[in-house]
């Protein structure tokens, strides 16, 4: 089972500046290659004679010519462009497969990233070795074991990170739960997948992001809101600057890290809810919401994308996959908050704002979204066997992608990319 660990890494000036050239010269590759598959898929469309496009053409055509044309491409690891080219190709099957939009450049500050292969580099305690540099000290050591597949080296805000892919044995990565043996010969993966027992339905929503049918509420984190007042005094003090000023870079690098601090909250809120549910229930059961469609209410689009439904269930199905559970989604026009869950009578209407009602066949007194996921979670475990279901495989085949959704409702529980994975 493929995992990956994201580290900080703590490079003094010089390391810093090294992995900015090799940052570049990854994102310089991946758009040589991208406007250069271009030309060459419309030059095959107009001759079929001509061979198609492909990463490995490109990278030899790169390797011919990168001395000549780009010797600055010398100064960093070959991985850089090597593996931004292979990047590349992915997207592209990914985009034929239907399973991505079409790749777009990549843009400085916002696609700051390289990959190494796992014979380029080394990790040693909490120091990791890279290519050309040298030794770059870790926060932390590598929490997994296994075998090393690949590392990936990122900036956000002025923060580096790595994160390295491990193959593990499966389960062997789980965190241990209070009841486990704590002896590494009595713990196995099985053990702790068995863990995980009985079903739950969950509500999303905005005043509480979770409800589960046990009658639980969970609170979103909302760090958009709580920082809204000081993201709009930077945002006005950036646009004060005058542009290509140090002024103006250091506002520019205060608003950004603002807003990986925004991130970092709602990250951090959505991993603990989603292990939380995922070690105490082997069935799960959500509701497919049209988040494109709810992000129109310009009433409620910033409160619902605070609240990142679609990472939460992204980040619940790999999790239930790995722990060997299963979620199943229900039909987003499932009348979940208008029928009542004891007796079944299902209202004509149920307006946003009305948070409790009352069944005027037998009396029951609900709680909005308590009612609902009560009705999702019978729902789900009435659905026909793998017909709305996750499966509980776990692979590395990385999501669907950002694009293109396929249009049914069975849709195989996935884990990240073999490269972007984050802790669990």
């Amino acid at each position: 089972m493929l995992i990956a660990h994201k580290i900080a890494l703590d490079p003094n000036n010089v390391q810093a500046t090294y992995l900015k050239k090799a940052c570049g010269v990854a994102r310089f590759a991946y758009n040589w290659a991208l406007a250069e598959w271009r030309r060459q898929y419309e030059a095959w469309k107009a001759d079929n004679t001509l061979p198609k496009p492909s990463q490995a053409a490109l990278r030899r055509q790169l390797n011919a010519i990168k001395r000549e044309q780009f010797p600055w491409m010398l100064e960093v690891t070959k991985c850089a462009p090597q593996m931004a080219i292979i990047q590349l190709g992915a997207a592209f099957k990914n985009f034929f497969a239907g399973r991505a939009r079409y790749p777009q450049f990549r843009k400085k500050g916002v696609h700051d990233r390289f990959t190494l292969t796992n014979d380029q580099f080394t990790v040693e305690g909490c120091r990791i070795r890279i290519p050309n540099l040298g030794w770059v000290r870790m926060r932390e050591p590598l929490r997994f074991t296994g075998k090393i597949m690949s590392a990936t080296i990122s900036r956000v805000a002025d923060r580096w990170f790595v994160s390295i892919t491990v193959d593990t044995p499966d389960g062997s990565h789980l965190p241990l739960a209070e009841n486990e043996p704590q002896d590494e010969n009595q713990v196995c993966g099985e053990f702790r997948r068995s863990q995980n027992q009985g079903a739950v339905g969950v509500d999303l929503g905005v005043s509480a992001l979770a409800t589960l049918s046990t009658g639980e509420k969970i609170a979103g984190s909302k760090p958009h809101k709580a920082l809204l007042d000081r993201l709009r005094r930077r945002s006005r003090s950036l646009s004060r600057k005058a542009k290509g000023s140090a002024n103006r870079r250091k506002a520019k690098a205060k608003l950004a890290k603002l807003h990986a601090r925004i991130a970092n909250i709602r990250q951090d809120a959505l991993h603990k809810l989603t292990s939380d549910l995922t070690r105490r229930f082997h069935t799960i059961v959500i509701e497919d919401l049209n988040v494109r469609g709810m992000m129109a209410n310009r009433h409620l689009a910033r409160s619902i994308a605070d609240m990142s439904f679609f990472e939460f269930r992204r980040q619940l199905e790999y999790k239930a996959a790995m722990r060997g559970g299963m979620v199943v989604v229900a039909d987003r026009w499932f009348p979940s908050s208008k029928t009542c869950s004891p007796c079944g009578t299902e209202q004509e209407k149920m307006p946003l704002a009305i948070r409790q009602w009352t069944c005027p066949d037998c009396g029951s007194i609900h709680d909005r979204d308590v009612n609902a996921a009560r009705n999702l979670l019978a729902h789900g475990l009435a659905a026909p066997s793998g017909s709305t279901a996750s499966s509980a495989g776990c692979e590395a085949c990385g999501e669907e992608g950002s694009g293109r959704r396929r249009k049914t409702a069975v849709k195989p529980a996935s884990v990240k990319q073999e490269v972007s994975f984050v802790p669990v």
